[in-house]
């Protein structure tokens, strides 16, 4: 047999009682008589299996055990009459969880502002943030262990049914290499004594250094995006001799300062300074990179609702630029 749990009525007539030490008293402020308040507090108690008050026929005082559950008691009220505003906040997406999962390119131009935005309007909502490969994004999400994601596309045709897609932004790839690479580079020859900024955005051509290792991400992680950086080389004629494999761009950039090779990234990569890399545009005609948001189709919550707006509006500012 389960245990019988005090209701909200009799935990109020207790404060109260408590308040007035006068059952009299305590009947009035609450609207009822006497005898239904009395019988209801012996009933507390013997819910609780303690005495709450000591009573003599002039004064009613808060025994021991009273004394110390009262606060308790007032703080467990005081969060139950909290329970309406929020569950009204949860049900407009003003407060609660939302989690979020986002590939290493986003963290250097489209992550900030979406959360800044974001955290302005909603500043109840608790994000839980994981930096994750699309792959790993898309089965998590199909799994239902995050709410939504920023991937790269395209999307893996077989979850294409579950999943809803939003289209933020459009990049061009850039070459990563190292100083000392740039600068042997034909019309670099004058830069060695100049600040890298100066010849940072003259255009590089794939052949220039078709003969550096090729530093990239394992096929498996994304293979749509894999596969547009294989075909840039295919299309200028050039047979890409993979030197290292990274899972995190980070990595990927750090393997690059290191001398490793060179890596082709997305433009917004830019904004991650690492001594010894430069970034520079691409002659060749390159296609763009896509990177949008992506969430079960068939499960939004009013949180989620609230960041695909943010995101919808986001991706209309871009577009409006372009």
């Amino acid at each position: 047999m389960l245990p019988t749990i005090p209701d909200l009525r009799q935990l109020r007539y207790f404060v109260t009682v408590a308040e007035e030490k006068h059952f009299g008293r305590a009947a009035v402020r609450l609207s009822m008589t006497q005898p239904p308040l009395s019988q209801a507090i012996r009933s507390l108690e013997e819910t609780l299996g303690v005495e709450l008050f000591a009573r003599t026929k002039r004064s009613v005082e808060l025994t021991a055990v009273g004394a110390d559950l009262l606060p308790e008691v007032q703080r467990l009220l005081a969060a139950a009459e909290g329970l309406r505003p929020l569950a009204q906040s949860l049900a407009r997406g003003e407060a609660g969880v939302l989690s979020l999962a986002f590939v290493s390119t986003a963290d250097y131009g489209l992550l900030p502002l979406l959360l800044r935005d974001f955290g302005a309007r909603h500043p109840r909502v608790r994000l839980e943030l994981t930096e994750a490969t699309s792959d790993v994004q898309v089965e998590e999400l199909v799994a239902g262990r995050i709410d939504a994601g920023l991937v790269i596309a395209p999307l893996p045709s077989r979850h294409a049914a579950q999943l809803s897609w939003l289209p933020i932004a459009r990049e061009p790839l850039v070459i990563a290499m190292s100083t000392e690479m740039a600068q042997r580079l034909p019309g670099a020859a004058n830069t060695n004594d100049s600040p890298a900024a100066e010849w940072l955005d003259t255009p590089v051509s794939l052949r220039d250094v078709a003969d550096a290792p090729l530093v990239i991400f394992p096929r498996r992680l994304a293979p749509g995006f894999y596969d547009i950086i294989m075909d840039c080389y295919g299309v200028a004629g050039l047979a890409p001799r993979i030197g290292q494999e990274a899972i995190q761009m980070q990595t990927i950039v750090s393997l690059v300062s290191a001398g490793m090779g060179v890596a082709l990234v997305p433009q917004s990569l830019r904004n991650l300074r690492r001594t010894g890399v430069v970034y520079r545009p691409l002659s060749e005609s390159v296609p763009a990179i896509e990177t949008g948001l992506v969430w079960r189709t068939d499960e939004v919550s009013p949180v989620l609702a609230g960041f695909i707006d943010i995101v919808r509006a986001h991706a209309a500012s871009v577009a409006s630029r372009a």
